[in-house]
């Protein structure tokens, strides 16, 4: 089983708590991306990120030099957005360690696709980010069907705790009859399941870890998710779907 779960925009540097197990596997399509964010001037890279002269300044001074291999951060602490304070990764036992190192892996629009010890450096860059690469209209067309072949097996079950931004890497190539099931946090608005990107990210970072203390290997043990905010709806889900109705 694989569980696939979208980065964070929020990122620190942390070369101490965990030790780096490797670089990941696609840095030299990541060394092409660099490339090109290093030639965009700087009015274009801001209008790439989309965020105001405060943020995108240091982020296009980092862009100048940062390296990809020197002062690295296993993407597990590398980025520090809601779903992962809430993840807590720092306080996993070494059972679970284990866990996410098998069967947890990061979509990323600069790295393609992380595995949790992989060591990285802080970037921005968003999945859907209209940036052409290598003659490829965006990033959806530039890493094509690379991140599913490094996630998966054909046969093997997929467990969805990414935005749809994200898991949009994984879909399309998908194998026939291949498990591909979205866990859905919602909260029951006028008889409607309306998701809350806050509630839904804090509880996708508790449900990773529920996963790994519990050593969870099936899509039935997902169900089990036992946090006193959520509770799981039968009746709602379905074999592509899991659903769970916010109770706060």
């Amino acid at each position: 089983m694989k569980i696939i779960i979208a980065p964070a925009k929020k990122m620190v540097v942390d070369t101490d708590t965990f030790a780096v197990d490797q670089l990941p596997q696609y840095l030299p399509q990541t060394t092409a991306i660099l490339s090109v964010l290093r030639q965009l001037t700087y009015p274009e890279a801001k209008a790439l990120w989309h965020c105001s002269d405060k943020i995108a300044q240091p982020n296009y001074d980092w862009l100048q030099k940062l390296d990809l291999a020197h002062t690295v951060t296993p993407a597990l602490l590398a980025f520090s957005g809601i779903q992962y304070q809430y993840m807590a990764p720092d306080l996993f036992t070494a059972p679970a360690l284990d866990y996410v190192r098998a069967n947890l892996r990061i979509l990323s629009g600069f790295y393609g696709i992380l595995r949790p010890f992989d060591g990285i450096v802080p970037y921005r860059l968003e999945m859907q980010a209209k940036l052409v690469v290598a003659g490829h209209k965006n990033l959806y067309a530039f890493w094509d069907d690379r991140l599913y072949h490094a996630l998966s097996s054909d046969s093997e079950p997929i467990i969805n705790l990414a935005s749809q931004e994200y898991a949009k890497t994984i879909i399309p190539y998908l194998q026939p009859k291949q498990s591909f099931v979205t866990v859905t946090f919602a909260s029951l608005v006028d008889g409607q399941l309306k998701t809350k990107a806050t509630l839904a990210k804090m509880a996708r970072g508790s449900m990773v870890r529920y996963l790994a203390e519990h050593n969870v290997s099936t899509i039935a043990g997902v169900t089990h998710f036992d946090h006193p905010d959520w509770q799981f709806a039968a009746e709602r889900s379905t074999a592509e779907q899991i659903v769970f109705i916010y109770q706060g």
